[in-house]
């Protein structure tokens, strides 16, 4: 299988570390989206959408990280990220279901206003854009915070799949100015996360330009 990522992509991030964490046999290829690799003929005949990740397992292809995340773990005899309990798994698919519909939208906003924009020269931060994301972000990681009061992991005893979709679009936490320093379940778990050798073996470098 081979595995199609940038290191920048907090959605290639999470495909790459759940291939880590279940030691599947994944070759990783690099896209070069400063070079625009991804606008291509070669990459768009893998997914004509232009984004990364994309998994590429004999003559089948597969985009979106979530859907690679599962599809991993299904290929995986023995894992533990994905339950095979009905109602275990079910609270795995809520939660990246919701960071895919509202947790990583909310992140997104700011992270287009204080690093994407700068990267791509479109200008600084537009003011009533921040304020939007930082309402968004503070509500979804609210109520994250509150679901993580009386537990270590999101959707049971250990890490699963839902806790490497979460954590992944933090990764820009700093340079996004995301409002989520008093949320200390949050930082707790993220903490939690951000140890394992998984999460520091995908760590990218800052890309040139971006804020400190």
């Amino acid at each position: 299988m081979r595995l199609y990522y940038h290191p920048f992509s907090s959605n290639a991030r999470r495909a790459v570390i759940t291939a880590i964490e279940l030691a599947a046999p994944v070759e990783l290829v690099l896209v070069d989206l400063p070079k625009r690799e991804h606008r291509q003929p070669a990459f768009l005949a893998r997914n004509p959408a232009g984004r990364v990740p994309v998994l590429e397992d004999g003559s089948f292809l597969l985009p979106e990280s979530h859907a690679i995340m599962l599809y991993l773990a299904e290929k995986s005899a023995g894992q533990t990220l994905y339950p095979s309990d009905l109602q275990a798994r079910m609270q795995v698919n809520r939660w990246m279901f919701w960071c895919a519909a509202h947790f990583q939208p909310a992140i997104s906003v700011l992270n287009w206003e204080n690093v994407v924009k700068k990267l791509l020269g479109l200008g600084g931060p537009d003011a009533s854009e921040i304020i939007r994301g930082e309402r968004l972000v503070q509500e979804t990681a609210a109520l994250l915070d509150s679901h993580l009061a009386s537990r270590e992991w999101v959707a049971g005893p250990a890490m699963t799949l839902a806790d490497i979709s979460l954590a992944t679009p933090l990764m820009t936490m700093a340079p996004a100015k995301l409002p989520v320093t008093q949320f200390k379940h949050l930082q707790s778990w993220f903490a939690r996360m951000a140890a394992r050798d998984s999460w520091q073996r995908t760590a990218a470098p800052a890309p040139a330009g971006a804020p400190a």
